[in-house]
């Protein structure tokens, strides 16, 4: 069965999930371990979040990102965030026309 969000998750626990994503940097070789148990939990909450055709590509490259190093800087969340938004935003204008 095909999980397909009627609604964009609130901007403010995509910054939050984003900043908890780039925590790794803190301690940065027990940073680089700890995204080891990081990135399924994130993509998980990704995939809840968002949902469909976006959901499913950005918690595989959500997963991705979180995993190889250097790479947690990527906001992830907040530019799926905005994707949703322009997408939502074309299909309001395209039945009010």
């Amino acid at each position: 069965m095909e999980m397909d969000k009627k609604y964009t998750p609130a901007l403010w626990v995509c910054i939050l999930m984003d900043l908890l994503g780039c925590a790794s940097y803190a301690i940065p070789v027990l940073g680089e371990i700890g995204d080891l148990v990081w990135a399924p939990i994130s993509a998980i909450i990704f995939y809840r979040m968002f949902g469909g055709t976006i959901g499913k590509f950005g918690s595989f490259f959500n997963f991705i990102e979180e995993l190889f190093p250097g790479t947690d800087f990527i906001p992830t969340f907040t530019l799926s965030w905005m994707l949703k938004r322009v997408t939502e935003g074309r299909l309001v204008a395209r039945k009010a026309a």
